[in-house]
């Protein structure tokens, strides 16, 4: 009987870590999306006080803020599993369970993707000023701590490898 009773109190602990580092990815999709509009924000104040701003500065700010509401419904989908859930977007997901595998992948793959993308893109001379590039390197920054969060620790071991 003891037995049982230490494997309930380890798959609660690592329930209840799947479900902070889920918390935590979360909360990084929202710093980046917080940032892309802090992005988008400073482009139209630069524009409107007669600096110069180009259509891409525009478009890739309105994309990658638009791109941060996606990412966050599929990360709470990778944590709880439900595929409209928007009301527990705030929550833990199902008592920190992991959810949707394929969610999951997405999730991973978009945090390494996007942020390798937006930094190369930024590195490219004389595309975009040095101010827009160093906000948008921050935005990434955000998406760094995800592909981090989702290739360590508890996630890692909750979304093995087929």
């Amino acid at each position: 009987m003891t037995n049982t009773s230490a494997t309930t109190t380890s798959t609660t602990d690592d329930t209840t870590a799947i479900g902070e580092a889920f918390a935590t990815v979360r909360k990084c999709v929202v710093l980046y999306g917080a940032v892309s509009g802090v992005v988008l924000g400073t482009v139209g104040a630069m524009a409107v006080t007669g600096h110069e701003t180009t259509l891409f500065m525009w478009i890739r700010a309105g994309v990658l803020l638009a791109a941060a509401p996606l990412i966050h419904r599929t990360a709470v989908r990778a944590s709880n599993g439900s595929a409209g859930s928007a009301g527990s977007a705030g929550s833990a997901g199902s008592a920190g369970s992991a959810g949707s595998a394929k969610a999951f992948d997405r999730v991973r793959t978009l945090s390494t993707v996007l942020p390798i993308a937006i930094i190369g893109v930024d590195l490219v001379p004389g595309l975009c000023p040095p101010w827009y590039a160093v906000l948008q390197g921050l935005s990434a920054l955000a998406l760094v701590g995800v592909a981090a969060l989702t290739r360590t620790g508890p996630l890692k071991a909750a979304f093995p490898k087929r």
